[in-house]
């Protein structure tokens, strides 16, 4: 074959149709889930276990027709996967996502009997499957399209409006709003303590975190110990240690007067503290000793020669382009404190963690959820918002 012949083949084969094999498992999937799982079930109050109902039964014919369309309809897109393509695989993954409220809706218009006023509508596996797997297929959006943290952030703040105002305006009869409603004091008193306990936390290992880097990097003999302490503080479990803390807490409130009355107890905030913090060092010292030493050493010759001193050089050259960095220990410390301060509620510290064990105690699950969303959301909000600054301080202002 002359080689003119060739040319035009070889281009051919370069356009091999490369459909996107993630999103396309996971419409075939969520496909799968909605008509072989349950969306809901109903019961008539919170002690009597609830009925579960099909799609057809939740939504109707309209609303099975609906769900499958779009569904269908981003699988086909991600058969042929070009840029106009993946953003209107993106439009349809958020319409799913801010019709879900809606379905829930139509559901509790037709399941929920009115003359129960204690029945309630419960999520069920096939509503949180597919709202799990729309969230995987944003993330794979995002990376397709380049979009930034922020600008998922926002998107996800939006459905998070809607989903809320939903929930504040016509879901009354689901057991997760019932739940709210009768402790929402208790509920932001508990956000507030977990809040408190992963601030306080997170600062403290933030500010020892740098101050241990810098030493390591003065006192090379430093490193090793201090690695090898964070280590072996993060191979024991987080109730153990609570356990560990409890004796010599409850003998120094004993013996010393003036902590007893500063709140130094056994059980309850200052354990949940000290364990926190004992947690979040590892990550942090390690992100900031990292971020310190892969400055280049070019630019710190640069600054040197222009007349910098030692401290100048650290503070206006050194620490601003070790910073992105060392956001990401931040982000990674708090994302992980906000799961671990759950646990501390088995000590009496509060936050969040109340309601998931006395739901777990309870088997209500809804209670559990009412401590759980919230710990998965401010983790998110968190990771978004900390990933996004640390993407705009750093070179060029995103990844």
């Amino acid at each position: 074959m002359p080689l003119t012949d060739a040319l035009p083949i070889a281009k051919l084969n370069q356009r091999i149709w490369h459909p996107n094999a993630v999103l396309l498992s996971l419409s075939l999937v969520m496909l799968a889930v909605i008509w072989l799982l349950n969306p809901v079930s109903v019961a008539p109050n919170r002690i009597v276990p609830g009925t579960s109902y099909h799609l057809l039964d939740a939504v109707g014919w309209f609303g099975a027709l609906l769900i499958s369309l779009l569904i269908s309809a981003l699988a086909a897109l991600a058969l042929l996967p070009t840029r106009a393509n993946y953003r209107a695989m993106l439009a349809l993954v958020i319409v799913m996502l801010l019709l879900m409220p809606f379905g829930l809706m139509v559901a509790s218009h037709w399941l929920v009997d009115p003359e129960l006023p204690q029945a309630r509508l419960s999520i069920g596996a096939a509503s949180w499957s597919l709202l799990f797997i729309l969230l995987l297929c944003l993330v794979e959006l995002r990376l397709r399209l380049g979009l930034s943290r922020l600008a998922t952030t926002l998107l996800l703040s939006c459905v998070g409006v809607v989903w809320w105002l939903s929930a504040s305006l016509w879901l009354q009869n689901m057991a997760l709003v019932q739940e709210f409603q009768a402790r929402e004091q208790q509920f932001w008193r508990a956000t507030l303590q977990h809040i408190h306990l992963v601030s306080t936390a997170v600062g403290v290992s933030v500010v020892a975190g740098l101050l241990l880097a810098m030493l390591m990097r003065r006192y090379a003999k430093l490193q090793k110990i201090a690695f090898s302490l964070l280590n072996f503080l993060q191979t024991i479990p987080s109730i153990a240690l609570f356990g560990l803390l409890l004796a010599p807490l409850a003998w120094v409130a004993a013996n010393l007067p003036f902590l007893a009355k500063l709140g130094v107890s056994g059980i309850g905030t200052t354990p949940a503290l000290i364990a926190l913090i004992a947690y979040s060092l590892l990550p942090m010292v390690r992100n900031t000793y990292i971020a310190l030493e892969e400055v280049s050493s070019d630019t710190l010759e640069a600054a040197k020669a222009m007349g910098m001193r030692s401290s100048q050089r650290f503070w206006q050259v050194r620490f601003p382009l070790a910073l992105p960095v060392l956001l990401e220990g931040v982000r990674i410390t708090t994302v992980q404190a906000i799961g671990l301060t759950a646990v501390a509620a088995l000590i009496g510290a509060g936050g969040l963690g109340t309601f998931i064990f006395q739901g777990l105690g309870q088997a209500a699950m809804d209670m559990v959820l009412l401590g759980a969303l919230p710990i998965l959301l401010l983790a998110l909000v968190v990771d978004a918002g900390l990933g996004a600054l640390a993407d705009a301080l750093r070179p060029g202002g995103h990844e």
